[in-house]
């Protein structure tokens, strides 16, 4: 038909995106979660056991994590993510600023990894811009847990916006298309909102 043939490129396509969520050393992983569990508090101990379970059977919760500064938040994060990395399955770390994003293994800001758009204000219902057959959907369909640190810095647009797009995704009508979600922060750090306030 005077087609062109196929080159190899095509035939070897990898998701990159995918490939890096399931790139961790899971004996490593495996170890540092079996030396940390034992230095969780009992308040850790009770939110890594009630995300785990979850996780674990597939439920699709949505938790939030509200602790003041210095409590271990980002420890338990971690913790959570190694578990889920160590089992060979994929966990999306995020946060709200990219200095927050530094302290999660693998962490990248919810802009970039959910395509947010930058200003929440100008549409009265904004969406991410991901589609069902992007590589990065792939990741999210199969991921067992997304973590969200410092959602309390986030525009309540951006929830709803990957809420929606979670939804599509995964072709889950439930909240957050049925992903177990963490979201965690310290609305004690959050500065209200005075209205003309200068």
């Amino acid at each position: 038909y005077g087609l062109p043939e196929v080159s190899g490129n095509v035939l070897n396509y990898i998701n990159r995106d995918y490939a890096r969520e399931l790139a961790y050393d899971t004996a490593e992983l495996a170890n540092r979660v079996k030396a940390n569990v034992r230095k969780l508090n009992d308040d850790q101990r009770a939110v890594y056991e009630i995300v785990n379970s979850s996780i674990t059977s597939n439920t699709g919760r949505l938790f939030f994590l509200d602790a003041p500064g210095g409590t271990g938040k980002t420890f338990l994060l971690n913790l959570l993510l190694a578990k889920v990395r160590s089992e060979k399955n994929i966990a999306i770390a995020v946060a709200s600023s990219g200095i927050a994003a530094t302290l999660l293994e693998g962490g990248k800001t919810a802009h970039s990894t959910f395509k947010l758009p930058l200003n929440l204000n100008h549409n009265e219902t904004p969406l991410c811009n991901i589609s069902k057959q992007s590589d990065i959907a792939a990741v999210l369909r199969d991921c067992r847990l997304i973590v969200w640190d410092e959602s309390t810095m986030s525009h309540k647009g951006a929830v709803e916006a990957v809420d929606r797009m979670l939804k599509d995704v995964r072709s889950n009508d439930s909240l957050m298309g049925g992903a177990t979600v963490l979201l965690a922060g310290d609305f004690r750090q959050t500065l209200p909102v005075v209205p003309r306030g200068t």
